[in-house]
């Protein structure tokens, strides 16, 4: 009897964990999602502990990050603590992420996404 208590408790200790998530906020997270379209359709790659991602990978792994941060139940405050926290550098090795497009040199992501973000936040207010 008390291995099926405990193992309930388990359960539902691992259920509230999840439901405290914290999500982002919804403007946010549609600058992640615009940032992640980009990096996804670029062309460009995306340097990560040394070896060459395709655009599309390198979204997936940072959405990874991105649910990882959520999951400790912390609420990003702006998309740049977003690039700032997950999409610099490895949480791993603490080397920087890098992004190369067309033959031109690599950049830091940090630079990359933080160009995009400008270019992202401008556009949308010409439309508007």
């Amino acid at each position: 009897m008390p291995t099926i208590r405990f193992l309930a408790s388990s359960v539902l200790a691992a259920v509230c964990l999840s439901a405290n998530a914290a999500p982002t906020p919804p403007a946010i997270r549609a600058e992640i999602d615009g940032l992640m379209a980009k990096m996804s359709n670029s062309g460009c790659e995306f340097e990560r502990n040394g070896s060459w991602h395709s655009g599309a990978d390198a979204r997936k792994h940072l959405l990874r990050k991105l649910d990882y941060i959520e999951g400790r139940r912390e609420t990003l405050q702006s998309t740049e603590q977003f690039i700032d926290l997950a999409a610099s550098k490895s949480s791993f090795s603490g080397r920087p992420y890098r992004v190369k497009c067309s033959s031109g040199e690599a950049l830091p992501s940090r630079d990359w996404l933080h160009r995009e973000l400008k270019t992202l936040r401008g556009t949308g207010r010409q439309a508007g």
